[in-house]
């Protein structure tokens, strides 16, 4: 439901800020006082289009903003994920910016979207009828879902979509398996062929990188082996090597000893040192030995190289890649080999699922006939009390060619607002005032459980009075006990129904036109209801009619 709503620089209004409240939200004024730029405003942060035409004159930017309390379903919490939207709390954000260049943004919980993003979900937020709104009534969607309300078949629904679901999964795969004959022979040459191609050419994981150090190698080998010739020499082979030279030392030191005990503890060092220089001058020795290279080794290395390198291009950039493809390659062959199997498995499968489909889909169709006939009824009925007493009203079902997550049926709504005329499509024959009232009438017989999303009526009223107003407005408070209502109404019989009154009044100061919208408390009201009775001169008369008035909204 509609918590705040925020306008600044919107055609008359600088800075307007309202908080409406649960049930029956009532917006009355004088005529040409601007009331339907508050409805506007709600329109578009519902996904409908703005002009920047409509920014204030003399300013180059505007802004719409409201505040919603809304439980997000899963998946219209998915929705909003997939779009980045943060929807915690209960509370959406919406805001509109528009700009005099055109460049015009539109943020939920402070996450810029598109405009399609917001149309897909602005039907959580308000649900708007008024002159010339007629979108509800072209779509036969909206005329199976307020059937389905007043049905109460959410049960039988949630059935049907899941039977559907998994026929949909059947069908999908079986569909994939019955591709041409011919295309599956040229996946099945081609993905032999890949196969072999890798399984000749005998990858291994860590051969690569092996191949690249013994590259290096031989690429150096003559001069890795002068160095490991010289330091072989350095340290053992030669008369002036190394380990020479230490030994002479270590005789020196023995001889030290005999006569100083301190040169006593370094003989352990010298012993240490002369091992390490054993060691390194025989892993000299043995590097020098596998330097030996086979005449062309180095051109089978670079051929191995180049063909890993061939294929990581075909198949992915990596030898992972290349044995990933092949993993996969090998299964779907093997999946395609046997999809006769499968196929003979998913038909009986499927065959299965149909009949299933079938039994739960008919249940539905079955709770929808009879439901068609009450709401034909309950809509006839309540129609009489709007001024629409001659009205034809039916629901049509016709079967589906196909199966559907929405059962086995369409439903459309014909109507006939006069008599001996034949009832046709809705939206071929409601027009005018009778829409909204035809809206009103729909909406309180199926609305029965309640809705998070505002109902907003733009001058519902145009063309009754009296009584007939009286009963316009006891269905939006019966309406208004299930979901939040916001309306725009000329009417004292609906304004005094009130939950919640707000007068939208227009001034004059220093030559500028400014608009402003306050709630009325309860002698405000009087005064409000008494002037829609008596025009612009309340008289006393008038104002105790409107008392009146006010004091029995409730019985």
């Amino acid at each position: 439901m509609l918590r705040l709503l925020k306008i600044n620089n919107i055609a008359l209004i600088d800075d307007l800020e309202i908080e409406f409240g649960d049930g029956l939200n009532l917006l009355t004024g004088e005529t040409g006082s601007g009331k339907s730029i508050i409805v506007d405003g709600l329109g578009a942060l519902s996904g409908e289009r703005i002009s920047s035409d409509l920014i204030k004159q003399g300013e180059s930017a505007a802004r719409i903003e409201g505040v919603f309390s809304i439980e997000l379903s899963s998946g219209d919490a998915a929705i909003f994920a997939e779009a980045g939207v943060e929807a915690a709390d209960d509370e959406i954000i919406v805001r509109r910016e528009l700009s005099s260049s055109g460049k015009n943004r539109i943020f939920v919980n402070d996450r810029l979207v598109t405009q399609n993003f917001l149309k897909r979900v602005g039907h959580l937020f308000a649900e708007i009828s008024g002159q010339g709104e007629q979108a509800v009534l072209y779509d036969q969607r909206s005329h199976l879902s307020m059937l389905d309300a007043a049905a109460d078949v959410e049960k039988e629904l949630a059935a049907v979509g899941k039977a559907f679901q998994h026929w949909a999964e059947m069908r999908r795969e079986l569909d994939g398996l019955n591709e041409d004959e011919s295309a599956k022979l040229r996946s099945l040459d081609i993905l032999r062929f890949e196969i072999e191609e890798i399984e000749r050419a005998g990858i291994r994981v860590g051969e690569e990188e092996e191949l690249e150090a013994e590259k290096l190698r031989v690429v150096n080998s003559e001069k890795l082996a002068v160095a490991s010739e010289e330091l072989s020499d350095t340290l053992y082979d030669s008369d002036l090597s190394t380990i020479t030279t230490l030994d002479r030392a270590s005789r020196r030191l023995a001889e030290l000893a005999e006569f100083d005990d301190a040169f006593k503890e370094f003989d352990e060092g010298v012993a240490s040192a002369r091992a390490v220089i054993e060691e390194l001058a025989a892993t000299a020795r043995r590097f020098r030995s596998t330097l030996e290279v086979a005449p062309g080794r180095l051109d089978e290395i670079e051929t191995r190289l180049a063909e890993l390198s061939r294929l990581k291009r075909k198949y992915g950039g990596s030898i992972d890649a290349v044995l990933e493809h092949y993993n996969a390659s090998k299964q779907k062959f093997d999946s395609i080999e046997m999809s006769g199997q499968r196929e003979n498995e998913l038909r009986e499968q499927l065959a299965l699922a149909e009949t299933e489909y079938k039994k739960v889909a008919d249940r539905l169709s079955k709770k929808r006939a009879a439901a068609a006939a009450k709401f034909k009824a309950a809509v006839e009925k309540e129609l009489a009390f709007v001024a629409l007493e001659k009205a034809v009203f039916e629901v049509r079902l016709t079967e589906r060619e196909k199966f559907s997550a929405e059962g086995s049926e369409h439903a459309e709504f014909y109507f006939s607002a006069n008599p001996g005329e034949p009832a046709r499509p809705l939206a071929k024959v409601a027009s005018g005032g009778e829409v909204s009232r035809l809206m009103l009438v729909l909406r309180t017989v199926s609305g029965k459980k309640e809705t998070q999303r505002t109902a907003v009526f733009d001058e519902i009223d145009i063309g009754i009075g009296g009584r007939v107003a009286e009963a316009v407005g006891r269905r939006l408070q019966k309406l208004a006990a299930n979901q939040q209502v916001l309306c725009v109404t000329h009417q004292p019989q609906i304004a005094s129904l009130a939950d919640h009154h707000f007068v939208v009044e227009k001034s004059i100061r220093s030559n500028t036109t400014k608009l402003s919208v306050r709630e009325l408390d309860t002698v405000e009201r009087i005064d409000e209801v008494a002037r829609m009775l008596a025009g612009r001169e309340i008289t006393e008369a008038a104002r105790e009619n409107a008392k009146a008035m006010l004091a029995a909204q409730n019985k």
